[in-house]
Parts: structure tokens; sequence; C-alpha cells
């Protein structure tokens, strides 16, 4: 893998390594959102919720469409959820194992 993708990579995965950015990217599957609709959905201070997009913005992961005085976002790349369901997908993969060890650790108790 070269060296410029390798970095590119890292980066994205960087401006996502925070629960809020993902759920903010989440919460534009519907469409484009403002701050304050963004902040309502997701129970998150309007402050707060334009720091995270400004990190998003940098990073091309959002973009963003002025209208009148407001600021309407959404995902510059819509391959951007496919990303997002595959970890969901892990997610779940693992908590499956987990289950499924948990199950033989009762399993294994019950014969002692």
């Amino acid at each position: 893998m070269p060296q410029q993708l390798a970095t590119f990579k890292a980066e994205f995965f960087k401006a996502l390594a925070h629960p809020i950015r993902i759920r903010i990217v989440d919460s534009l599957r519907g469409g484009e959102k403002g701050v304050n609709e963004l902040s309502q959905m997701l129970h998150v201070e309007p402050a707060n919720v334009s720091q995270q997009l400004a990190v998003l913005r940098v990073r091309n992961i959002v973009a963003g469409r002025k209208a009148g005085s407001s600021v309407f976002y959404s995902v510059s790349d819509p391959a951007l959820f496919k990303l997002l369901d595959a970890a969901k997908e892990i997610f779940n993969n693992q908590l499956v194992g987990v289950r499924e060890m948990l199950e033989e650790m009762k399993e294994g108790r019950r014969r002692k």
C-alpha cells in the first residue's frame, strides 16, 4: 500500500474517531440537516455539534450548504454509510462471539 494512501486512511479514521462524529454522520443518512436539528436528534449541545462538524468538514467527510443564515450538512460520499454498516456488522459479530463464550463458561460451571 502506498504511503500516501495509508496516511489518508489514518487521517480519515482519526476524523471518525469520536462517538459524536459517528452519530452525526449516521444521522445524515436521511439527508442534510442543520446544527440545531442534529443537536436535538443527538441530545448534544449545538456548540459541541458545530465543533464536531468542523472536524468532519476539514477531512471532507461532510459538506455544508448555506441557505440564508443557516448551514445544512450532508455526507460528501454516501459510500461512508457502507463503512459504518460494516463496522456495525463487525460489532454484532463480536457480540455473538462474546455471547457464545459466556454460554460456554456457564455450561462449564454447571458441569462442575
